[in-house]
């Protein structure tokens, strides 16, 4: 199968608002060097490249190239999520505390929006524009736990175990914000699939 204009269009667009949001994060942790000016030209090719690659493993196991949209997909949910999370840190001055608690929900909510939407239309290729009320309760159910997961996980990281090995509030509390992105990950993945956008 060739690849399709769009999901090359779609691998561009995501490893440009990676890149955009790698800066932001890298700012609000005080992270300047050389590299991170290139980023808005060297992520997009990257993406490009890995779904031409994908797509071509994808004519022998079709899964890859769903799986590699998903963590596509899932590279730009993290970037949101992380993005919103030091912007709001940054505005706000806070990195720890039940205030973080509150900003890693509201930036999980974010990512979660952007995750339902490429999902449904460019991973798992749902052509229907209507969301039922069957599939929007699923997606939400399935969100609401990754929620939960994602902000436990977060505050526990942050909070309870607080700054190691000399490393500072800020980039301690992205740590944490990462960490508790992958716990997530895989229920995600398996709720989306298997419950919300299955055929």
């Amino acid at each position: 199968m060739n690849i399709k204009k769009q999901d090359i269009i779609a691998a561009f667009i995501i490893g440009e608002a990676d890149a955009l949001l790698m800066i932001l994060i890298a700012k609000n942790i005080g992270w300047d060097f050389d590299l991170i000016k290139f980023t808005p030209i060297i992520l997009p090719v990257l993406a490009v490249l890995g779904i031409i690659f994908a797509n071509y493993l994808g004519k022998k196991i079709l899964a890859i190239f769903q799986a590699a949209k998903f963590a596509l997909t899932g590279t730009l949910n993290t970037f949101i999520d992380l993005g919103v999370l030091n912007l709001l840190m940054l505005v706000f001055g806070v990195s720890s505390g039940m205030l973080y608690s509150v900003f890693k929900g509201m930036s999980f909510i974010a990512a979660t929006i952007n995750s339902y939407l490429w999902n449904k239309f460019w991973t798992f290729e749902k052509k229907e524009t209507a969301v039922s009320t069957k599939e929007s309760s699923q997606f939400f159910a399935v969100a609401g736990i990754g929620l939960i997961i994602n902000v436990a996980v977060a505050s526990f990281v942050v909070n309870i175990i607080g700054p190691q090995f000399g490393i500072f509030p800020e980039l301690w509390a992205n740590i944490g914000g990462v960490i508790a992105t992958l716990t997530a990950m895989f229920w995600n993945f398996v709720g989306y699939k298997f419950i919300v956008f299955k055929k």
